[in-house]
């Protein structure tokens, strides 16, 4: 019973505190999911996830990947990277190291909603648009 109020503890104040949880991704999530992505490159989760790394940060995080594009959704704050002009990016998508250009999506709800379409498909409708992951696009490097 102690363990169970405990656990209900954790929860609600990773609830209330924003920067609680992405500390917890950041210390425990991340690190987690970054060595299966590595050890792992051909297992369940590297077909869905890649490690991207930017501006001296490596995180794991969803992708799609059609033709010499990426797509990400970045939910964190993170995504202020690619604004303006964007930036340089590698990626380890199964086991292979890729370079490119990463920036946000033209501000096209139409496009933007299309690719999230098939990047999340599961993501409910009902969402409300400030919770709304931002679309970054990742020009692959032709060499």
């Amino acid at each position: 019973m102690m363990r169970l109020k405990w656990i209900l503890v954790i929860l609600c104040l990773l609830a209330l505190s924003p920067s609680l949880v992405g500390l917890v991704f950041s210390l425990i999530v991340n690190p987690i999911v970054s060595a299966e992505l590595r050890n792992n490159p051909n297992g369940e989760e590297a077909r869905e996830a890649m490690l991207l790394t930017f501006e001296d940060r490596t995180l794991p995080v969803n992708y799609l990947k059609e033709g010499n594009k990426v797509y990400i959704g970045v939910d964190g704050r993170w995504w202020r990277a690619f604004a303006g002009k964007g930036i340089p990016v590698s990626m380890l998508i199964i086991g292979e190291t890729y370079k490119g250009f990463g920036e946000l999506a033209p501000d096209d709800p139409i496009y933007i909603k299309n690719v999230f379409s098939r990047l999340r498909p599961t993501t409910p409708d009902w969402l409300p648009s400030w919770l709304h992951a931002q679309l970054v696009v990742i020009n692959l490097d032709s060499t």
